[in-house]
C-alpha cells in the first residue's frame, strides 16, 4: 500500500466523518429528522400521507364549525317561533270568550298581528347572508311578506343546504321554511290572519286551534330533528378533535428528533472527527526526504 493510497484512504474518511456531523446538526438545529426526502424516502412518503390527512381533518373540522352556527340559528328561531306560536294559541283560547267586548277584540287581534309579524321575522331569519329556512335559494328571503309565498322550493322541493363534516359523512345544516311554518294560504302566517279577522268581526276563533296545533307539532318535529342533527356535528367535532391529536402525534413520532439521543450521537461524532483529524495529520506529516529516507 502507498503513502499516497493511506493519504486518500484517510482523507475519505475525514469527509465521512465531517458529513456524518453536519447531517447531525442539522437534525439538532431544525429539530427535524427528516429534512430532505432523501434523507429517508419511506418516512418523507408517511409524512406526506399524514400531512394530507391532517388538511382534510382541518377542512372537515372548519365544515363542522360552520354547521354549528347554522343550526344554532336555525334552532334559536324554531324556539323562538315555538313560543310565539304557543302565544298565539293563548289569545286564540282567549278570543273564544262570548263576553269580550270590541275593544278587548281588537286587542287580541293586535297582539296576534303582532305574532305574526314575529313569526314572519324568525321564519326569514338569515346566517352570514343567507337565509336558513330557504334551502339554497338566494332570494335574501324565505316568505315574502303579503303574499307568503316561500321561496325556496325548486322543483316542487327544497334543495338542501349541507355540510360535510367527515368521511362520507354529510348534515344538512338548514330546515325546509315550507314544512316549518307552510306556505301561502295554507301557512301559519295565513291562519294568523284568518283569526285576527274573526275577531275583530266578533267571531269565535278557536275554531283554528286544531289548524294552529297541527302547525306547533310541525315545529315541533323540526325542532327534535335540528337537535339530532346537531348532535350529530358535535360528535363529528369530537371524533375530528381526537383524529387531529392523533395525526399529530404519530406525524411527531416520524420526523421530530429525540433531542437527548442526537446530542450523545454529535458528541460521539465529534470524538471521531478529532480523532480522523489526528490521523490525517500524522498521514500528511511526512516531508519528501522522510519518504526518500
Amino acid at each position: 500500500m502507498t503513502h499516497l493510497t493511506v493519504q486518500r484512504s484517510t482523507l475519505g474518511n475525514l469527509q465521512t466523518n465531517l458529513r456524518s456531523m453536519a447531517d447531525l446538526q442539522t437534525k439538532m438545529s431544525s429539530g427535524k429528522n427528516v429534512n430532505a426526502p432523501s434523507d429517508d424516502p419511506a418516512a418523507a412518503s408517511d409524512m406526506l400521507r399524514l400531512r394530507s390527512d391532517q388538511r382534510t381533518a382541518s377542512q372537515f373540522g372548519r365544515n363542522a364549525t360552520d354547521a354549528e352556527a347554522w343550526l344554532t340559528t336555525v334552532d334559536s328561531a324554531l324556539t323562538t317561533s315555538l313560543a310565539a306560536l304557543r302565544r298565539a294559541r293563548d289569545l286564540t283560547v282567549q278570543g273564544g270568550d262570548a263576553a269580550l267586548g270590541a275593544q278587548s277584540r281588537e286587542a287580541l287581534a293586535a297582539e296576534i298581528d303582532g305574532v305574526k309579524a314575529q313569526l314572519l321575522s324568525q321564519a326569514n331569519t338569515t346566517y352570514l347572508g343567507r337565509t336558513v329556512f330557504a334551502g339554497t335559494s338566494n332570494a335574501g328571503y324565505a316568505f315574502d311578506q303579503t303574499t307568503y309565498t316561500f321561496t325556496g322550493t325548486v322543483a316542487g322541493t327544497t334543495p338542501p343546504v349541507e355540510r360535510t363534516v367527515g368521511d362520507a359523512v354529510t348534515v344538512r345544516v338548514d330546515a325546509d321554511g315550507a314544512a316549518v311554518f307552510g306556505e301561502g294560504t295554507t301557512s301559519v302566517f295565513a291562519l294568523l290572519d284568518d283569526i285576527a279577522a274573526q275577531l275583530r268581526a266578533g267571531g269565535d276563533p278557536t275554531g283554528s286551534l286544531d289548524e294552529l296545533d297541527a302547525h306547533k307539532d310541525a315545529l315541533l318535529t323540526q325542532v327534535a330533528s335540528v337537535g339530532a342533527r346537531h348532535n350529530q356535528v358535535l360528535t363529528a367535532q369530537s371524533t375530528l378533535a381526537d383524529r387531529q391529536l392523533a395525526l399529530t402525534t404519530q406525524l411527531s413520532a416520524i420526523e421530530d428528533v429525540d433531542l437527548a439521543s442526537i446530542i450523545l450521537d454529535l458528541q460521539a461524532q465529534e470524538v471521531a472527527y478529532k480523532g480522523a483529524l489526528g490521523a490525517t495529520a500524522k498521514v500528511l506529516q511526512p516531508t519528501l526526504l522522510d519518504y526518500l529516507r
